[in-house]
């Protein structure tokens, strides 16, 4: 069953509080989603360390019931 929307901004929340999520479906299936995550934990780290928080937030969901992820992080401004 594919994750919905307000789940995924759910589970990136629980591991980064402080995030500003922005979820899109990009094919209207609920498997192919692109986020914009900004969060200030990402200061400082490279995008592949920031992209691999929002993953671990996921709890193994990616390539399971979340098919596909177009992700983009930052911190703020």
């Amino acid at each position: 069953m594919p994750m919905d929307a307000a789940e995924i901004e759910s589970l990136i929340k629980q591991a980064l509080p402080d995030a500003q999520v922005d979820i899109r479906d990009l094919a209207g299936d609920g498997d192919h989603y692109a986020a914009t995550v900004t969060s200030e934990t990402f200061r400082g780290k490279s995008r592949v360390q920031q992209h691999q928080l929002v993953y671990q937030a996921l709890k193994g969901n990616m390539g399971g019931e979340l098919h596909a992820l177009a992700l983009t992080t930052n911190a703020p401004d």
